[in-house]
């Protein structure tokens, strides 16, 4: 199958868990959305849980591609911490999947795909990935906190040594995990990451 197909599928199965919960989402009313064949589907995903599977895998590798956008585009070593925080803050209030993937709390409504890799037989390289095991919160907290360090060590001189940055990094990302359960008031997170990133002369 094409690439463009593939995500017109999980495009498709995204769409229909925003207007229903996962267990009754029909995976012939996702190939119609589609403009696929039910057998083109299973040809694909092999099963509703690889489907699944599949669509977390996407979500979860969106959220990192905004990451790397978010570290990306700003200058300054707060600032790109800001930018990151403030990304994942909105990409969790925006996505269930994403929300569930940095929180870990999977509700009723939502896909419950094993975070361990299972058997695949898929001839096809993206399922194979969606297949091997998916991000765990701590898993992610780590990827994103690892990429800050990264980044911010490959474009901005001056900044502290690698454990004291990474342990900055991890604390924005937390920071970031809070706001999601306890939205912030006035000055938003951006302006608590700011505080808390103060002391440093650096940042």
């Amino acid at each position: 199958m094409m690439p463009a197909a593939r995500e017109s599928l999980l495009d498709a199965a995204y769409a229909a868990l925003a207007r229903r919960s996962w267990s009754t989402v029909r995976m012939v009313d996702v190939a119609v959305a589609a403009g696929v064949s039910r057998q083109t589907l299973y040809n694909e995903f092999g099963s509703k849980e690889g489907l699944a599977r599949a669509l977390v895998r996407r979500e979860a590798d969106g959220y990192l591609g905004g990451v790397e956008r978010a570290l990306a585009t700003h200058t300054g070593a707060r600032e790109r911490l800001t930018a990151t925080a403030e990304w994942t803050a909105s990409a969790a209030r925006e996505n269930a999947l994403v929300r569930a993937l940095l929180t870990g709390c999977w509700s009723e409504r939502l896909p419950s795909p094993t975070l361990s890799a299972v058997p695949s037989s898929s001839a096809v390289p993206a399922q194979r990935r969606a297949d091997g095991p998916l991000p765990s919160p701590a898993d992610l907290v780590a990827i994103v906190r690892d990429r800050a360090v990264g980044a911010l060590s490959a474009y901005d001189a001056g900044t502290p040594d690698t454990a004291d940055l990474a342990r900055r990094c991890e604390l924005v990302v937390r920071l970031a995990l809070s706001c999601v359960a306890a939205p912030p008031g006035e000055g938003g997170i951006g302006g608590l990451v700011r505080s808390a990133l103060l002391p440093a002369a650096a940042f």
